[in-house]
């Protein structure tokens, strides 16, 4: 799991389903490359670019919950124990920011 130099994340706990989506979408990258290597026809291989796309943001979402209900839910949680709200400021501002990259892209 993780050791006390190793912080735990908020997707520690499904880290391998992660691990094995990113994969999948590597292959998908690979994939598209081949395509083009053989001329595939063009709307073919913005499809494949497509679902990439799709996927990506798929694996993008679920990292954001899991931030947003592990390390921000941990700041809320501590600023309201200790009466410093600075670390939850930092962490929602963070987040707002990761939720706007996501929303422009």
């Amino acid at each position: 799991m993780s050791s006390p130099e190793t912080p735990t994340r908020g997707y520690t706990q499904d880290k391998a389903a992660y691990a094995r989506r990113l994969k999948r979408i590597e292959g998908q990258v690979r994939g598209v490359q081949r395509m083009i290597d053989e001329d595939t026809y063009c709307i073919d291989v913005l499809t494949q670019i497509s679902a990439i796309q799709s996927a990506l943001k798929s694996v993008s979402l679920g990292l954001m919950e899991e931030h947003l209900g592990h390390c921000v839910k941990h700041a809320v949680e501590a600023a309201h124990d200790s009466g410093d709200p600075s670390d939850m400021d930092a962490k929602l501002a963070e987040a707002n920011a990761a939720i706007a990259r996501l929303v422009k892209s």
